[in-house]
């Protein structure tokens, strides 16, 4: 079985580069034939390597892709498509993009979704479209702790906070409002992890960090097999979004025992269960009172870690992932392959 996995900006290390990297190394691990493409613009080489299927990631800018392919061989090999967070909460309501995002899933034999919340969405807005839909939990990666340049002052309590720098992230928000919480508590410290995406939120979250250079650090884009080390320095691991799919970042520091602090959206409250495996905040004052009482508490800390690992363990395994993929390619061959027959 040889399938292309189509990612979206594979060149940066961002949520969907983790998930397809994860995604590739079970397939390969369980003995499919598997190759990575970044849809990109300029880099990639056209045609693309003949397959048996197409997964592509995020609906908009996968259909948009292959559009440019109408013309070649590849254009007719099918696909699946998962949707992994933008598509899902913006691009589809987007009068601009919402077309191809319908068309996409429409034409995909198979769609996959985080949780029964996307799914939801997708079968409201689209009709027809539901006996395809699959509820995927993601995986997490296996990380190893390679030596990194993190190390943690001695005495002092670290947030981290992993992202890719732009608005939907909402990155100036941990900034601002730990502020809030440094002026009493001076032993905080905020570590921001992730490339910049969009370039005029770049500029502005680096201003606010570089204000604050005594306990705030902005770091970039490290390897994803150096994340390990930062977990294993950090006391919390926040997620500011103001949507997401199903953050991988989180799920990591779960796996890793750090307990989280997560805003109200569908993607974190999915995974995050309020009061046992981490805070989900709604506002500014829920959050300073969330990272205080963290802060202060270390039996809360330890408790909150180690249910938010057990969850994991039994709710987002790498082989669970991996399974129900190769699964859902093979439907897809056995399906395409009877019909086939049948026309003939």
């Amino acid at each position: 079985m040889k399938i292309v996995l189509a990612s979206p900006d594979f060149h940066q290390q961002r949520g969907n580069t983790v998930t397809v990297q994860r995604i590739a190394n079970g397939l390969k691990q369980s003995g499919a034939e598997i190759e990575i493409v970044s849809m990109t613009e300029g880099s990639v080489s056209y045609p693309l390597p003949e397959a048996d299927l197409i997964h592509g990631f995020h609906a908009y800018k996968f259909y948009s892709f292959m559009n440019k392919l109408k013309e070649s061989r590849t254009s007719r090999t099918p696909f699946i498509i998962t949707m992994t967070g933008t598509d899902l909460n913006h691009d589809l309501f987007d009068k601009n993009k919402c077309e191809k995002v319908r068309s996409c899933l429409i034409e995909a034999h198979a769609i996959t979704v985080f949780d029964q919340d996307a799914k939801d969405a997708l079968v409201q807005q689209i009709q027809g479209i539901e006996t395809k839909i699959h509820i995927i939990h993601q995986g997490t990666s296996d990380l190893k702790n390679a030596n990194t340049r993190i190390h943690k002052e001695e005495g002092t309590f670290l947030f981290v906070l992993p992202a890719g720098i732009r608005k939907v992230k909402n990155i100036r928000f941990a900034i601002h409002a730990l502020d809030k919480l440094h002026d009493r508590h001076q032993q905080i410290r905020l570590l921001l992890v992730g490339p910049v995406i969009e370039e005029e939120e770049g500029k502005l979250v680096k201003e606010l960090a570089g204000k604050r250079r005594d306990w705030v650090s902005y770091i970039g884009q490290l390897p994803h097999d150096e994340m390990g080390a930062v977990y294993e320095q950090a006391d919390v691991v926040l997620n500011t979004s103001h949507s997401e799919g199903q953050p991988a970042a989180i799920l990591e520091a779960m796996e890793n025992g750090i307990p989280v602090i997560a805003s109200d959206n569908n993607g974190n409250r999915n995974i995050v269960t309020h009061g046992k495996t981490g805070f989900v905040y709604t506002n500014e004052s829920e959050f300073l009172d969330y990272a205080e009482a963290l802060l202060n508490n270390n039996e809360l800390r330890k408790e909150f870690g180690s249910s938010a690992k057990s969850y994991i363990l039994h709710n987002h395994s790498r082989e669970y992932e991996t399974h129900a993929l190769l699964s859902i390619y093979r439907r897809v061959m056995e399906d395409l392959s009877f019909q086939s027959i049948n026309k003939e």
